[in-house]
């Protein structure tokens, strides 16, 4: 009884393991699972023996849907309302930034911050001192080359 205790508290602490690392690591869907043996191992500490009896094993997959249905629901409420952006030597193309160090016309020793990235640049013309707007004309590589708003 006492080692079948241990087995059932072991079910609980191993859920609640799991939804810590979800909430730490969220996309990575260890709450179904968690919430699951959670519901189990309180089930059998209750005395319920899941599996012994159809009225058993109905209350086991029922808990289970139900806390695999309000953890979907719960992450659908959490998600952005638009898909995050990627962004290539295209996109980059018309958006505006910052110079973040010097940016000169003849070397790529100059960095700006567009859309919270930090890329090496070189300017079409003049000089660009730090804090200055600038947008990005094209890119090279890894590499683009801005102008001064």
């Amino acid at each position: 009884m006492v080692l079948e205790t241990n087995l059932y508290f072991a079910l609980i602490i191993i859920g609640a393991l799991l939804l810590l690392f979800e909430a730490m690591n969220p996309g990575f869907f260890a709450a179904v699972p968690g919430t699951t043996m959670i519901v189990l191992g309180v089930m059998f500490l209750m005395g319920i023996d899941v599996f012994s009896s159809t009225w058993g094993i109905l209350i086991g997959v029922a808990s289970a849907l139900i806390a695999a249905s309000l953890t979907v629901l719960f992450y659908r409420r959490l998600s952005p309302e638009q898909l995050p952006t990627t962004m290539s030597r295209d996109s980059l193309v018309g958006k505006e930034g910052k110079v973040v160090r010097e940016v000169q016309s003849d070397e790529l020793s100059g960095k700006v911050s567009v859309s919270g990235v930090e890329l090496s640049a070189r300017s079409t013309g003049r000089i660009l001192s730090p804090g200055t707007t600038i947008r990005v004309v094209s890119s090279e590589g890894v590499h683009v080359i801005v102008e001064e708003v």
